[in-house]
């Protein structure tokens, strides 16, 4: 018979063990938002987007510049990545010179061409030239050329003739480079002698007209002007605070429209799914209806009857178009999603709990179809941006004095050859909005499918 000793029931070191918990319980909404955190692009889209926000509505806080304030003299300026802005010369009001006509100097052939040369800086008020007398000279011909010409053939068009040894150009005078050419005229015609000189317009304003806006400058002075780091359109206004404007009016009918008819095609694809039967036969043929409905000739419709008014800038009207003709995808998809819901064993708890129906649509089964009807809204408002852009672009949207990114492309189009950039600007501005916006929405559909959860 064995014995045991005191020793052999010591008791064992005891091991505690940890359960490992390899993923921590989370909700739904917590583990969308674990999953779209892993996105990287739609995370930039959202802070693309959240910039393209901060810009329309702080942006005219920090950029003070008045849209609708005109210069001609500043029309279609390129952009410029200076914040100091240019500088106005203050010169005298024009006066024109009196001389009298210079006597005659014979000669058997065409004389030289004598001190040809620009007198004052050259402006966009006036460019004045000077010369001295050519013998032989009856009269004198000014031609200019934005290009140096190469020979005689090359030398421009004629402003004039004068008499005088004095010519003082103000034709539609732009701030860029001339090449003035003077041609002695002698009885028989145009001499083979001509001289070509350089003159760089310089913006400036007589004194009287920087009076009339409040400048209290000395003729000689220079005058800071605004910065226009995007340029000008046709009207010398800054295309900064015209986007920024745009952007709003843009914006504004890209989100609230969306809002609108998404709200209504969630009441109509709820009401629709849940009674189903003949309630959803006679909805969906009227969402049929609606769908078969050409946008583009009842949004023309709408304007002759609601907007065909003197400056009306027919946002209303937009808003309208696109609110009546655009509900019927968000209410088949609901649908679709309640149909599926309606048989869960919760809404038929709800039910034999008394639950009204639009009790039980809203409680518990539109929260559940959220996560579709986001993706929803995030598709269409980049559709009703660029729904509103190609409106405003072919000249049945925004009107003046409102405006839109669409609105400015249209302007832009008419100068697209000599100023591209008033185009281009806006159209990028839609773009990458647009591009964003589908961007964040294939994001959330990702975060926000439950199938997900098994793939991760």
């Amino acid at each position: 018979m064995s014995t045991f000793s005191k020793e052999d029931f010591e008791p064992l070191e005891q091991i505690e063990s940890k359960e490992e918990i390899s993923r921590p319980s989370l909700s739904y909404w917590q583990d969308a938002w674990r999953r779209f955190k892993k996105n990287k692009q739609a995370i930039v889209s959202a802070l693309v987007l959240l910039f393209m926000f901060l810009l329309c509505s702080i942006g005219p806080l920090v950029w003070k510049v008045d849209p609708t304030e005109s210069n001609l003299d500043l029309g279609y300026q390129l952009p410029s990545w200076s914040l100091l802005g240019q500088h106005a010369l203050i010169i005298d009001d024009y006066k024109s010179l009196k001389a009298d006509i210079p006597k005659f100097i014979k000669s058997e052939t065409d004389g030289e061409i004598q001190d040809f040369s620009i007198k004052d800086d050259p402006t966009n008020v006036n460019v004045r030239l000077s010369w001295k007398q050519v013998p032989g000279a009856i009269a004198y011909r000014i031609y200019r050329n934005e290009y140096e010409p190469l020979n005689r053939n090359t030398i421009g068009l004629p402003l004039g003739e004068t008499k005088f040894l004095h010519y003082d150009d103000g034709l539609k005078l732009e701030l860029k480079d001339y090449f003035y050419t003077l041609v002695p005229l002698n009885e028989l015609g145009e001499t083979s002698k001509y001289e070509t000189i350089k003159a760089t317009v310089e913006l400036a304003y007589t004194e009287s007209d920087a009076k009339k806006k409040g400048i209290d400058l000395e003729v000689g002075e220079r005058l800071r002007l605004q910065a226009h780091p995007l340029g000008t359109d046709s009207l010398g206004r800054d295309l900064l605070a015209r986007v920024i404007q745009g952007g709003q009016v843009s914006l504004f009918i890209g989100i609230v429209a969306p809002l609108i008819y998404v709200l209504i095609g969630i009441l109509i694809g709820g009401v629709s799914g849940y009674f189903g039967g003949n309630v959803d036969n006679w909805i969906m043929r009227i969402t049929d209806f609606v769908i078969a409905l050409p946008f583009l000739l009842f949004m023309i419709l709408f304007k002759v009857i609601l907007g065909n008014q003197p400056g009306n800038s027919d946002i209303g009207v937009i808003l309208l178009a696109l609110v009546i003709l655009s509900w019927t995808g968000t209410a088949r998809l609901v649908r679709g999603q309640i149909l599926q819901l309606r048989e869960e064993p919760y809404i038929q708890a709800a039910k034999m709990l008394g639950g009204k129906p639009l009790y039980i649509i809203f409680r518990h089964m539109v929260p559940n179809t959220m996560g579709v009807i986001l993706v929803t809204l995030t598709f269409a408002i980049p559709s009703c941006i660029f729904t509103e852009a190609f409106l405003s672009f072919i000249g049945m949207g925004v009107i003046e004095p409102e405006t839109s990114w669409g609105a400015l492309c249209n302007d832009g189009l008419k100068a697209i050859e000599i100023a591209p950039h008033v185009l281009i600007i806006p159209a990028v501005f839609i773009s990458i909005t647009v591009l964003a916006f589908n961007i964040l929405g294939d994001g959330l559909r990702d975060a926000l499918d439950a199938k997900m959860r098994a793939r991760d």
